[in-house]
């Protein structure tokens, strides 16, 4: 669907990164649309109104008692003529004033008076992002419908790491593209998790064998990364405990690198305390060497065969299922190249497991690498249920719906 011709309120807070809020204004401008930009009067510390003006080729809004509006009444005005509002950068300030329903400024008083969507770009530090008032904003404007675009995880200028970056402005711009056209891949219970507390693992793990090689396999964390997406879109505070993929995590969750099962195992115990959720999609391998070689292995040592000895690496959903801290909804994943159900079944018992989400591996065009799926779902009550093929991104959604009505 086309955006031309869409109007569009860009909202900019006082914060470093709004400096992106010029490169989002641009590339809404290339798909032609209308777009008026809202400053706040901390804004004005980091990026102009005449920035903003040469790009938009209208006034910039500052003025809560401007008479630019046809009845001099300017956040009125605005909020009724518009499509949408963004607002990006949203500092936890704002963000918070949003919820409380403060309209202290022309930005926050728009919020309040509009009845189009809203899109928030978050942008704060990554101990302001996680602090529990914060999140707690955040979860009540997910259940308010409101979209939360991010943030994402990286290099912050105060100079931590971690979430509470704003998102990259293409990044936002496909949310908002979501919005406007009514993508069927957008989250569907926006606020469905409000309140809940999801710990997710993705991709593989890597068992180091000497300081060069390793044993590992082919999962992709596609899968786990989408379904993360989905549960934060839905509003859950998520916990991301990932294996080596090549994925930019997904907004809005907390990311916990790990490379072997070990380290998988101690993230994942360490976070389930206080979890509602844990979904476990990584594929974590099975064993692990008895003894890693602290020089490289040479081929002129062995010949032309070598033996290596490997011990049972611990099973993580087995641990979660029967721990004491279990959360309310375990579930996991079940790749098999064959005897699906049989596999999943015994998997759900011995694992203490509430639902396993099986998929056929053996099927090239799905699973591993692919950017499609097709999974059967197996809770031992009644027939299984198949969700058909489709992408990642649209499974990752019907399977966190598919949780979130099991904790009804």
């Amino acid at each position: 669907m086309s955006m031309s011709g869409k109007r569009i309120i860009l909202g900019i807070t006082g914060g470093i990164a709004a400096y992106k809020a010029a490169m989002l204004l641009r590339l809404l401008k290339k798909e032609n649309c209308d777009v008026t930009a809202v400053m706040t009067k901390a804004a004005e510390n980091f990026i102009t109104p005449l920035t903003m003006q040469a790009l938009s080729g209208k006034p910039v809004l500052r003025d809560m008692f401007s008479a630019v509006a046809d009845n001099g009444i300017v956040h009125i005005s605005a909020a009724a003529q518009t499509d949408l509002v963004v607002i990006a950068p949203a500092t936890a300030n704002t963000i918070a004033k949003i919820r409380a329903g403060i309209a202290d400024n022309l930005l926050t008083s728009i919020v309040l008076a509009t009845e189009a969507p809203i899109v928030i770009a978050p942008a704060m530090n990554r101990v302001m992002w996680e602090n529990s008032a914060t999140q707690d904003n955040i979860k009540t404007l997910r259940g308010r419908g409101f979209l939360i675009s991010g943030p994402a995880s990286g290099f912050q200028a105060c100079g931590d790491t971690g979430a509470g970056r704003m998102s990259e402005p293409e990044d936002i711009l496909k949310d908002i593209r979501s919005i406007l056209s009514g993508d069927a891949s957008a989250p569907k219970n926006p606020g469905k998790l409000s309140g809940i507390k999801a710990v997710i693992t993705a991709g593989p793990t890597i068992e180091p064998l000497d300081p060069v090689r390793y044993l590992s396999n082919r999962s992709s964390g596609k899968m786990g990364y989408a379904i993360a997406r989905a549960a934060a879109d839905m509003g859950a505070q998520v916990t991301l405990i990932s294996g080596p993929v090549s994925l930019e995590p997904p907004p809005g969750v907390s990311l916990i690198p790990a490379e072997t099962a070990l380290e998988m195992r101690d993230a994942v115990m360490n976070s389930i305390p206080g979890a509602d959720v844990f979904i476990g999609t990584a594929a974590v391998a099975d064993y692990r060497a008895k003894e890693i070689s602290p020089v490289k292995i040479k081929k002129s040592v062995h010949g032309g065969e070598i033996s290596l000895l490997l011990t049972e690496n611990p099973d993580i959903l087995s641990l979660v299922g029967h721990s004491p801290e279990r959360p309310r909804i375990v579930a996991g994943f079940a790749a098999e190249t064959g005897n699906l159900e049989a596999y999943a079944l015994k998997k759900l018992t011995a694992k203490n497991a509430d639902v396993i989400f099986g998929n056929d591996v053996s099927d090239k065009t799905i699973g591993f690498n692919s950017d499609e799926n097709e999974i059967t779902v197996f809770t031992g009550k009644g027939k299984p249920v198949r969700l058909p093929r489709a992408s990642k991104k649209d499974l990752g959604n019907a399977v966190v719906s598919f949780i979130a009505d099991m904790l009804q």
